[in-house]
């Protein structure tokens, strides 16, 4: 029982998930119209230099206007993109439908990764997204505590013939809630990335390519968090520019939370705690805010 108990105490709790990802930017007004007008979310509320976008009361992204910085240089780590769940494929269609007519030009690519259906996108300064569609739970594969995952074709504009209609479209883009479903990141090497996530912040591991990329979760996600160094091997620690500027986690309770600060403590890192939220930083400083629910 005592191994059992130590066991949980060193995972994040079951029912963890994704909150809001703030990017810093240089043009607030161009980036608000984008994640309004093109990704198709909704203003919940501008305030001084902060526009927070969701659904259904839910924040999504939060833009803070950072004038002052610049972008990173390239190889830097950082952000690799913020990935927008939607819970029916009508909804996903309607908002790649939007992009398809307002700004066509940002779209990267398509997939189809067995457990989700996935879009990719840029946005106007750089940050990329991924706006997807999970499969229920029941269809996913695991194989010795791995969720099987691929990279398979996903014609969009078949995607968009199967599930968009004309009389949805508007409901599904206005009504349908989304969320963040995960965030992936750029960081230097993954060795250091899983000793940090896995080992010190207590996601479960769930998938990895080599010395490519990890991918983590918690409560059999198939992941919310991803570090990979495709763009970003050797990276160090950010300077501040534009881009990431943190990744919000959700957490059940106190406890949750609690039992989260003391991990990070006794593996050496640095947290603040100001009794409702802890702050603190992974090893590249990219910023991590964990709030209880």
């Amino acid at each position: 029982m005592n191994e059992l108990l130590t066991a949980q105490g060193d995972r994040l709790a079951a029912d963890t998930s994704m909150g809001a990802v703030t990017l810093l930017v240089g043009d607030l007004d161009a980036m608000t119209r984008y994640y309004r007008d093109v990704v198709t979310l909704d203003v919940l509320g501008s305030e001084g230099d902060a526009v927070t976008l969701g659904r259904a009361g839910r924040a999504i992204v939060i833009l803070r206007h950072e004038p002052a910085l610049r972008h990173a240089a390239a190889g830097s780590a950082g952000l690799f993109h913020t990935a927008i769940l939607f819970e029916t494929q009508a909804a996903l269609a309607a908002a790649l439908y939007s992009v398809a007519r307002h700004a066509p030009g940002t779209f990267t690519g398509s997939a189809d990764h067995l457990v989700s259906q996935a879009f990719y996108f840029t946005d106007p300064e750089g940050n990329g997204i991924e706006l997807y569609w999970d499969r229920a739970r029941t269809d996913w594969s695991w194989v010795h505590g791995r969720v099987e995952m691929a990279t398979l074709y996903l014609d969009p504009n078949g995607f968009l013939a199967e599930h968009l209609s004309e009389e949805g479209a508007a409901a599904a883009t206005a009504m349908q809630p989304a969320s963040i479903g995960h965030v992936h990141l750029s960081v230097g090497d993954v060795a250091t990335a899983r000793a940090f996530y896995v080992g010190a912040l207590g996601f479960d591991e769930t998938a990895g390519l080599g010395d490519q990329a990890v991918f983590v979760s918690a409560g059999g996600y198939h992941h919310h968090m991803a570090m990979n160094v495709w763009n970003s091997r050797g990276a160090g620690p950010r300077m501040p520019a534009l881009g990431l500027g943190r990744v919000d986690l959700a957490l059940p309770d106190d406890d949750a939370l609690g039992a989260l600060g003391e991990r990070l403590r006794d593996h050496g890192f640095a947290v603040r705690d100001d009794g409702r939220t802890l702050s603190f930083a992974d090893p590249w400083a990219n910023e991590i805010l964990a709030t209880a629910a």
